[in-house]
């Protein structure tokens, strides 16, 4: 199988470095092009010293040329950037946006939440939300893959299969999440340099984090009745990981058995998310450095609730490792390349 040519617009973010370490093992990419601004002529290596493959190219600041040479783009950019690059794209491109550009399917709606006007409205109607569990094969049909927020993908993948069937009471969900300080990029440490980032648990976002908007639109997607959902982030001092903890009531003649049950069934086949045993204690250091979603389903002290666990890393299957995995699935490259 011959290899396709990739090019990484800001390669050297936390997100951007984490994608060049995972498709440098892929056996069907030949990473093309590095782009950045500050840091053009230098190396990836210079960001981490693992990256040091003499293959390699030194980064370069972007170029619409270059989209002549390359079959994917990956863009892990400021937001509003890669809706710049979208209006470029060639017949032959792919775009896979890790950042929030084509996260949301009105225009109207990212001006609400991001308070920037969409650069490339006309482009929303060639771009997919994929969560890969959940969109499967529907990604061959576009140009533009946007991959969710981390925040969005450890609580989306429990609570997709209990709403589609019609399992928990939607009414009240209460989410609670807490996340390495990576997720905020490199620019983290001189935002929170007077909060004590490294040793201290800081709320932020309360009520109102961007994230809300993709979690409130994903779930629209599955049921038609009104839900109200309560979502609230943490900074953590640890470099990667989330965990989402996740309060739920449940239908009636539905038990947290069944709630186990239903994600079990729901999952078998995808080998990125693992149902633990029930009422299962999970932690961030089993999926650090790795593409896969632990989920715990908890009994509560009351029967008509549970609780629910979710764990992934920020980076990989909240980041670049779900970019790997949709490109895997829109090329029809075994699943786990790269991402082993």
């Amino acid at each position: 199988m011959s290899k396709l040519d990739v090019l990484i617009a800001g390669s050297t973010g936390y997100i951007g470095v984490q994608l060049v370490s995972l498709l440098i093992k892929h056996r069907y990419i030949r990473i093309k092009y590095l782009c950045g601004n500050t840091s053009v002529g230098k190396k990836i290596s210079f960001y981490d010293k693992s990256l040091n493959d003499k293959k390699l190219p030194r980064i370069v600041k972007f170029n619409q040329k270059f989209l002549n040479e390359v079959d994917v783009i990956f863009t892990a950019l400021p937001n509003g950037e890669a809706q710049e690059i979208s209006k470029k794209l060639l017949s032959n491109n792919t775009l896979i946006d890790l950042a929030a550009d084509f996260r949301l399917v009105k225009a109207s709606e990212y001006l609400k939440w991001y308070k920037k006007r969409h650069k490339a409205p006309k482009q929303i109607k060639n771009s997919i939300y994929s969560i890969p569990e959940i969109t499967g094969k529907k990604i061959k049909n576009y140009k533009i893959i946007s991959c969710p927020g981390c925040y969005p993908t450890s609580i989306l993948l429990p609570l997709i299969p209990l709403i589609k069937n019609k399992l928990i009471n939607i009414d009240n969900i209460i989410i609670d999440s807490k996340s390495g300080y990576s997720g905020a990029g490199r620019s983290v440490h001189f935002k929170y340099k007077n909060k004590n980032l490294y040793e201290s648990l800081s709320a932020y976002g309360v009520g109102f984090h961007r994230h809300n908007s993709e979690i409130e639109q994903t779930i629209k997607n599955f049921t038609k009745k009104k839900f109200k959902f309560t979502f609230t982030p943490h900074l953590s001092p640890m470099f990667r990981g989330i965990l989402s903890t996740i309060y739920l009531d449940l239908n009636k003649n539905v038990n947290a058995r069944k709630i186990h049950t239903c994600l079990n069934n729901f999952y078998k086949k995808h080998i990125f998310v693992k149902i633990l045993k029930f009422n299962s204690l999970l932690n961030t250091n089993d999926v650090i450095n790795t593409n896969y979603c632990n989920i715990s389903v908890c009994k509560s002290r009351y029967s008509n609730k549970i609780i629910l666990l979710s764990a992934i890393d920020n980076l990989i299957k909240g980041g670049a490792g779900q970019g790997v995995q949709n490109m895997n699935i829109l090329y029809n490259f075994n699943i786990n390349e790269g991402l082993k």
